[in-house]
């Protein structure tokens, strides 16, 4: 049996509970997941339910059973058309639908029953109940739809409008006065329009005036959206002129005096039990003073003008001389005018501030997530206090478990409207200040967060009903909003600017641009008006893209300075949300003894060294010192015991898990905990679950405490320790995270095995943490070692500088590397710069197997300068490529140590180099190589030059396989059943394969150099990839063809390949060079010349291949006369 629980949303009704317990209690059961319905999710965890959602794939002949709750609203119906669509085919299909009706709080068919019938009873029932929501609907195109008079002028009225317009039982709505964004001909949907006096000015939002347009335009419904009409009475005057029929959103006078009077509302909260600061009221302000000086100095304090001030009332003094300083500023100085009359001093309290709305209908309050602004007009809260620079939600500090208890002390006060401000104290939750009004900015992060009809939640409030209406959320979503304010806000700022760029930010994804201080000028231009002029709102999938998205409409926007168009007027906060991304790690700790290695992690976590806070200790012991430990850490950190008694594994599991998440925790860590864990609770923390276990694992696996111990050293094993790994369903089988190691002394015992082993837990933990919770990622992070890379190049600078020649100084560290061509003999109108690349191929990985790796280098540069004198060039300069998953120094710099000798056995210099480390490129231990050498050569000696018939071909001797066929070598190896340690069973003077496979590639300049100089050869030819039989050939006419007629015997290197291959000749010279690395084409009068310099040069040995001859037709360029012996 499969259960689907649907379109719950934030609610969790207790009848749905006990179904979904009671159909899990039969074990008939394989998944139960939830759609649209988070809440249900975690109130299944907590007790009596104590059960995990598990979705897992379910057959498709499996039993289904779908628990839906029925959209208690028209406008609730029509936002779910597809999830309604799908409930009512699963009716048709005879599907087991059980539906909730929230306005009943009942089933339309009660589940219990035993009747065979209930599956029809159920879904004709839903059916039925659809169709009356199918004719509401049909009702609904007839009708007009209302018209809302909206109060303001703000980003906070604009965010309104748009929800508020987006609903579909609203027809029109009206702003008064309203703003650019709101303007008709700005709205983007044609409902949204600015009332206007009859010359087409904004109308005042007096009360007389606001009583005049409701009737003027028939209103149904007034919300007001600042605080000052609210204070004025305006609710009152509407309803004694407008009459009852009238609907207002919003508090009476009397209820705004919360938010009118911060000396009220600090009486009214301790009046009524709701937790506050300390604070005293005074009207006097030698008073005031005397009570400041009686206080501690240390002893801080906040000081408030009680009246409405902007949001700007506050000020925040750190010393007591400040304190007084404040309290000058707004009772003697009056700058807050009147609002200062009175002045609220309390205690200062520390810890992150939320604001948390609520909806409210007289009765009940309904939590909307919490929210956080920033006030302060700079980055990094600097600067003056401003009505809001921007804002984020939902805000990771309100876990769960505090947003039901906020929403707890909202309901106490649910007559005064909605509460703001709530910061998190060391001692629980406290009541900063009231609002009776959205606030701003935090209307335009929450408002696109809401997936219920605005309106019809605005109709519940004012009807009493707000528990009929089930006010959700969208699961999973963040918002960030960007206040862009003019230039010199809050204190002097232009106005009149032109706003560029609002096209272009309102067409990005997942934005929503919403005005405060804009007009629409004569010239239909928006141009800035006020202060903070547009708050700018992201939405996604978590607060990183939501913010991406803000500042990235933000960044297309501008307030243009007509007189100088280089001057930017406009400002913004670059680090709105910064303190949510970066936040703490929330760890919780699940512990059944003392705990002993939590104590490094909670000092670690206290000293600020571990960006992390534990949040939660839960313990299945009741006496359990580690609870003692929690206890330690404060009133804010959850510390519970849970009993297993009477319980299953899951069941136990599952409520420990609902502590854990109700406390926001986000990693876990088992401490000496002595249980079993069930698989459902290791797969809903997978990935984010740890344990200690005290052996190195995979070794002593599954065994605990002294037991483990005793069998180290029962195995006498040298070393032991702790490992730190992800906890699985497999015990003591998941990923390592950390270990940490120990010497196993002569004559340890179990005892002081465990002792040494326990003292590193606590350290093991902090770097496993550490790697979980850094908020920065750096190249080290990625994989990549900057300093890895500097000590590289120190190391390899005297074997580059070994390679100077005339022309270079073969330096590294700079950007790139100098050559002077002069120095080096060439004048450049006489000169051709020839470049060659090349690598080593797969001969590399046997370097990679055998660890020796300084000879690959040299094959690196011979791979290159070879090809290079083949066009006549002597070899400049040399750059390396050498790129790695993980950057060894010392292997590095073997390589490069063989790049070096390679160069000089090239003559030529080592200027420069690129080396790159790239994880995600290169398994660990591998890397690549890639050169680059650069030569120069006379206009007039650049080869082949006048080859033809007759002319002679010698051979210089090779040493080996060089670097080309390593393919098929690396194949016949694995034939034959050798390794690379194996003995070289063609070369016994050699030790090992891999020694014989590694001998580098020969390098041909200082022989072939003289013989360029003295203009003696017409062409060469490298004999690489392709042997003989298809080298040679590039460096002939196509009237000539080559003769070989003396071919030297294979070496036994290449006899050995062509036993176990089995390859005929014409395979093998078009596959290896076979002994020969070199032709030479000499014409015939002066190949003893050629010979006599090259045995002065060093060659010992010299080929007599054969002679070229002219080719007639389609003959092959390469004619073998002589077979491979």
């Amino acid at each position: 049996m499969s259960i689907t629980v649907t379109g719950f949303g934030g609610t969790a009704p207790a009848p749905v509970l006990t179904l979904l317990t009671s159909l899990i209690a039969s074990g008939d059961y394989t998944s139960i997941t939830a759609h649209r319905s988070q809440n249900v999710e975690y109130e299944m965890l907590k007790a009596p339910h104590r059960t995990f959602f598990n979705p897992t794939a379910v057959a498709a002949n499996s039993k289904k059973i779908t628990v839906y709750n029925l959209p208690a609203s028209l406008a609730e119906y029509m936002a779910s058309l597809d999830e309604v669509h799908s409930i009512r085919l699963a009716c048709l299909r005879k599907e087991l639908v059980v539906t909730y009706d929230p306005s009943t709080h009942g089933f339309l068919v009660d589940p219990t029953i035993d009747d065979s019938s209930l599956t029809t009873k159920s879904s004709t029932a839903t059916l039925q109940a659809i169709a009356k929501l199918d004719a509401m609907a049909t009702a609904h195109i007839s009708q007009e739809g209302d018209t809302v008079l909206l109060i303001g002028s703000g980003g906070r009225e604009h965010a309104l409008a748009v929800s508020l317009a987006n609903s579909p039982l609203v027809r029109r709505v009206i702003c008064a006065p309203g703003n650019g964004g709101t303007s008709s001909s700005t709205s983007n949907n044609g409902k949204i329009i600015n009332a206007t006096t009859v010359d087409g000015t904004p109308v005042n939002s007096k009360n007389e005036t606001i009583v005049q347009l409701v009737k003027e335009y028939n209103v149904d419904m007034v919300v007001v959206g600042p605080e000052q009409p609210l204070v004025d009475g305006l609710v009152d005057c509407l309803k004694m002129e407008c009459g009852e029929g009238l609907r207002v959103f919003g508090p009476s006078k009397d209820a705004a005096e919360l938010e009118a009077s911060k000396a009220f509302t600090k009486d009214f909260l301790q009046q009524h039990n709701i937790p506050t600061a300390k604070y005293r009221n005074f009207t006097s302000s030698e008073e005031a003073i005397a009570y400041v000086q009686s206080l501690s100095p240390t002893d801080r304090q906040v000081v408030k003008a009680s009246g409405l001030a902007a949001g700007k009332g506050v000020l925040l003094p750190t010393t007591q001389e400040e304190t007084i300083a404040a309290v000058h500023e707004i009772m003697s100085d009056k700058a807050f005018g009147n609002a200062g009359d009175t002045c609220v001093i309390e205690s200062f309290m520390t810890g992150p501030e939320a604001s948390c709305l609520a909806f409210c209908d007289g009765k009940t309050a309904v939590l909307m997530p919490a929210a956080q602004d920033h006030k302060r007009a700079l980055d990094n809260d600097m600067g003056l206090n401003t009505g809001g620079m921007g804002a984020y939600a939902p805000a990771p500090c309100v876990t769960p478990e505090l947003h039901r208890e906020i929403e707890e002390m909202c309901i106490k006060t649910v007559v005064k409207m909605a509460e703001r401000g709530t910061p998190l104290t060391p001692n629980g939750p406290s009541v900063l200040e009231f609002n009776c009004r959205f606030g701003d900015p935090e209307t335009q992060v929450l408002l696109p967060l809401l997936e219920t009809d605005l309106y019809e939640v605005m109709i519940a409030c004012c009807d009493g009903k707000l528990d009929t209406v089930d006010v959700r959320f969208k699961e999973n979503v963040s918002a960030a909003t960007v206040v862009c304010a003019a230039k010199g806000y809050p204190e002097s700022y232009p106005k009149g600017m032109p706003i560029r760029g609002l096209d272009v930010a309102g067409s990005i994804d997942n934005v929503m641009v919403y005005h405060a201080g804009t007009k629409i000028d004569n010239n239909k231009t928006t141009v800035c008006s006020g202060g903070r002029v547009l708050a700018v709102t992201g939405t996604g999938s978590n607060l990183t893209e939501a913010l991406a998205a803000s500042y990235k409409a933000v960044k297309s926007i501008s307030f243009e300075d007509t007189t100088d168009p280089s001057n930017s007027l406009m400002h913004y906060r670059t680090d709105i949300a910064k303190g949510a991304v970066r936040k703490k790690l929330r760890i919780g700790v699940m512990g059944s003894t003392r705990g002993t290695a939590l104590l490094p992690v909670m000092e670690a976590c206290a000293n600020g060294s571990l960006h992390a806070e534990i949040v939660a200790v839960v313990s299945n012991r009741s006496q359990a010192p580690i609870l003692e430990k929690g206890s330690s850490l404060g009133p804010t950190v959850t510390t519970k015991f849970v009993s297993s008694k009477g319980l299953s594994r899951e069941q136990f599991d599952a409520e420990c898990t609902s502590v854990l998440v109700g406390a926001g925790v986000e990693y876990v860590l088992l401490v000496g905990y002595m249980r079993i864990l069930s698989k459902q609770f290791t797969d809903y923390w997978s990935g984010r679950c740890i344990n200690v276990h005290p052996s190195l694992l995979p070794k002593h696996a599954g065994g605990m405490d002294l037991e483990v111990h005793q069998a180290v050293i029962d195995a006498k094993e040298t070393e032991s320790g702790c490992t730190i790994h992800e906890v699985t369903e497999e015990v003591d089988g998941g990923p390592v995270v950390v270990q940490k190691v120990v010497k196993v002394e002569e004559g340890e015992t179990a005892e002081s095995l465990k002792a040494k082993v326990q003292a590193l837990e606590g350290t093991a933990f902090i770097e496993a943490i550490q790697k979980k919770c850094k908020t920065t990622i750096s190249y080290a992070d990625a994989g990549v070692s900057i300093d890895a890379g500097n000590s590289l190049v120190e190391l390899i600078k005297p074997a580059c500088k070994a390679t100077r020649r005339p022309g270079c100084d073969a330096d590294l560290g700079g950007f790139g590397g100098l050559f002077d061509l002069a120095a080096a003999g060439y004048k450049s109108e006489d000169t051709i710069i020839i470049g060659a690349t090349d690598g080593v191929g797969t001969k590399l990985r046997i370097a990679h197997i055998t660890k020796k790796h300084e000879s690959v280098g040299i094959d690196l540069v011979a791979m290159c300068v070879n090809d290079l004198i083949v066009a006549g060039g002597e070899p400049l300069f040399f750059l390396d490529y050498f790129a790695t998953g993980k950057l060894d120094v010392e292997e590095a710099a073997a390589v490069v140590r063989g790049i070096a000798e390679g160069c000089k056995q090239a003559g030529c210099g080592l200027i420069g180099g690129e080396t790159a480390e790239m994880p995600s490129m290169y398994a660990p231990g591998d890397y690549d190589l890639a050169g680059f050498s650069v030569g120069a050569v006379h206009k007039d000696q650049v080869l082949p030059k006048n080859v033809g018939a007759g002319d002679v071909l010698l051979g210089l001797p090779s040493s080996g396989i060089h670097s080309n066929g390593f393919s098929l070598v690396r194949k016949l190896i694995d034939k034959a059943n050798l390794d690379y340690d194996s003995a070289c069973p063609w070369d016994k003077n050699i030790a090992t394969v891999g020694d014989s496979l590694l001998t580098p590639t020969k390098i041909y300049v200082k022989s072939c150099l003289p013989l360029l100089q003295k203009e003696m050869l017409t062409g060469l030819a490298h004999i690489t990839g392709g042997g003989l039989l298809e080298n040679l050939p590039r460096s002939l006419p196509s009237n000539v063809k080559a003769q070989i007629t003396g071919h030297p015997p294979l070496p036994s290197v290449f006899s050995w390949m062509r036993q176990t291959s089995g390859l005929d000749d014409h395979e093998m010279l078009r596959t290896f060079n076979c002994g020969i690395g070199m032709v030479l084409i000499v014409k015939k009068e002066h190949v003893n010349e050629a010979k006599t310099l090259l045995r002065e040069a060093g060659e010992g040995v010299i080929y007599d291949l054969g002679s070229l001859l002219t080719r007639h037709g389609n003959e092959e360029q390469v004619e073998m006369k002589c077979n491979l012996a």
